[in-house]
């Protein structure tokens, strides 16, 4: 378990959780996203298809009135052909079953008004300008021409808004021209109110692009308002749209006319994709917010005792042999996990306990098997040099020897006890010397170099005779001079160390490999081997033996261990 990262899980977790409920909340908008472009093409389809009937039925109600302007005027060129009395009786009858009717007026040749018919009404005397009747306009006219609309200027106060039907009279009267002023409040009305959304608005215009009648007239006679008449007048009867604006136009039958309907996208698609939109972001943030929410009850409620459960298995791992667990609380499953990890930790303990007695058994015995190597290796050479030197008759020296081998098992037998003072093994390593040197016949010295304030710390028993063997069988016993060996002892830090040197024959790199990695079946270095081994056992890998020789110059032997008092110290 890597250090933080339990104590951080749960809150990771949740917040993972909410970070998962994000990016669904952002699929879900842009899902939302898609499917509104989507709406958005269907409803500009729509509002087309809304617009272009508007713009009919506008058509329709116009043709209509047209129509009916077309059958009125009839019935007034009939009526002009009958003698005056009568004509007077049925236009005043017509004009009263028709009250939309402002005026009928008729003209002379050269464009003077002579007979007015209005209810209720006569003409000013002095008439400046007649928009109703224009001579050039009538002159040029094969048959009856509609005006646009116009304001009614033949009568004192009294200004409404018409739409003038002038006809050619063929009655060989002094009339040549019959009007027909009808009221154009009706159409446009009408045509005031046909709303396409909220902006938009119909207008009349002709085949050339001059408006014949426009919703907001006033605001494009003072400039505030253009319509693009031209460009309009150019396009065929249809619905067209760029990005903004939707253009559907329609003839009006039997007349120039045409309407305009002019609709905004933007209110009538991109009102309602807004207001879509805001509510799929109003979902997202609530789902986010409850992602959030989610998020932090989760970290509250296993969050918390979550991280106390990993905090204790930390604990645990960096000290299982003291480790004293206090069950967690929180959510069911969190309780029978803390519950699940206390028998856990119960368990380990134990099994630990007991592996750990197991492991210095175990010690405690290849301790002995190497020990047990070690004396009959010794005893064997001893008592092969004590039987060369009876067959020599050398019988005191021989004496010597052996009390000199009863000094060293009572020092190596040490009641049982595998750590003596560093005393007791430097006299057992004395005793070995002076059994040697009667062999070899004094053709070596020896020396102790001692610093007196470690011979009461505890060495392994045996440690230093296998390497004074060694140094004698391998290092001394080829030589032709006088050998010499030295035994130091000496503190460094918190360890003691040992150091047996010689001026032997010294060994190669490979030969003092191979003496640390004898193998149980190899006698040669057996001594040697079992000492490092010992102690490694005895006292962990960063203790043992470190040789160190060069050739025809001669061999040092370095033992470490640490220091040790009297019931201080158990096998590890």
């Amino acid at each position: 378990m890597r250090k933080g990262a339990a104590r951080r899980g749960p809150r990771t977790t949740a917040i993972l959780v909410a970070m998962v409920v994000g990016v669904v909340a952002i699929i879900l908008c842009s899902c939302t996203t898609l499917f509104l472009e989507r709406y958005r093409v269907a409803m500009v389809q729509s509002a087309r298809t809304s617009t272009a009937q508007a713009v009919a039925q506008v058509s329709n109600t116009v043709g209509s009135y047209l129509r009916d302007m077309q059958q009125s005027m009839d019935l007034v060129e009939q009526s002009m052909a009958a003698d005056p009395v009568s004509r007077d009786e049925l236009l005043s009858a017509f004009l009263t079953f028709r009250p939309d009717v402002v005026a009928i007026t008729s003209y002379s040749s050269g464009g003077e008004l002579l007979d007015c018919w209005s209810p209720g009404r006569e003409p000013r005397e002095r008439i400046l300008q007649n928009l109703s009747f224009d001579l050039v306009a009538a002159q040029a006219s094969d048959g009856p021409y509609m005006s646009a609309p116009h304001v009614e200027s033949i009568f004192e106060g009294y200004y409404p808004w018409v739409v003038t039907v002038t006809a050619p009279l063929e009655t060989g009267g002094e009339a040549a021209w019959v009007s027909l002023d009808l009221s154009f409040a009706s159409i446009s009305s009408y045509i005031n109110n046909v709303g396409i959304g909220q902006r938009g608005y119909c207008f009349l215009m002709d085949e050339s692009g001059s408006i014949i009648y426009h919703p907001q007239q006033r605001l494009l006679y003072a400039g505030l308002k253009s319509e693009d008449t031209a460009g309009l007048a150019a396009l065929e009867d249809g619905t067209y749209d760029d990005d903004t604006v939707i253009y559907s136009l329609t003839r009006v039958e039997g007349s120039d006319w045409r309407v305009v309907g002019i609709s905004y996208v933007d209110e009538l698609v991109d009102r309602n994709v807004r207001e879509m939109i805001r509510l799929s972001e109003a979902l997202a943030l609530v789902i986010l917010a409850a992602a959030i929410l989610t998020s932090w009850l989760l970290s509250h409620l296993l969050g918390r005792p979550l991280r106390g459960l990993a905090a204790a298995m930390e604990r645990f791992e960096a000290d299982a042999d003291h480790f004293t667990y206090h069950p967690v609380g929180g959510t069911r499953e969190v309780r029978e996990l803390s519950n699940s990890f206390g028998h856990m930790v119960l368990q380990i303990q134990q099994l630990m306990s007991t592996v750990r007695q197991e492991e210095v058994n175990l010690r405690k015995t290849e301790l002995k098997a190497l020990q047990a190597q070690i004396n009959p290796h010794f005893l064997y050479n001893t008592l092969d040099s004590i039987a060369w030197m009876c067959e020599q008759g050398r019988n005191a020296d021989a004496v010597n020897m052996v009390h000199a081998l009863a000094r060293l098992f009572r020092i190596s037998i040490s009641q049982g006890h595998e750590l003596i003072p560093i005393a007791r093994e430097l006299e057992h390593a004395e005793s070995y010397l002076q059994i040697q040197k009667f062999r070899y016949k004094n053709q070596f010295t020896y020396e102790f170099d001692v610093d007196p304030e470690c011979l009461d710390y505890y060495c392994n028993k045996i440690t230093l005779q296998p390497i004074i063997e060694n140094a004698i069988n391998h290092g001394l016993d080829l030589m032709v001079d006088e050998g010499r060996i030295t035994v130091e002892v000496c503190r460094e830090g918190e360890d003691i160390l040992f150091r047996v040197r010689d001026n032997g024959v010294g060994m190669s790199r490979e030969q003092v490999d191979a003496i640390l990695n004898q193998s149980p079946g190899d006698r040669t270095g057996i001594g040697i081997k079992n000492v490092d081994d010992r102690l490694k056992i005895y006292f962990g890998k960063d203790y043992g033996l470190r040789i160190t020789s060069e050739l025809d110059v001669g061999t040092c032997v370095e033992i470490r261990m640490p220091k040790i008092r009297e019931g201080s110290y158990e096998a590890k």
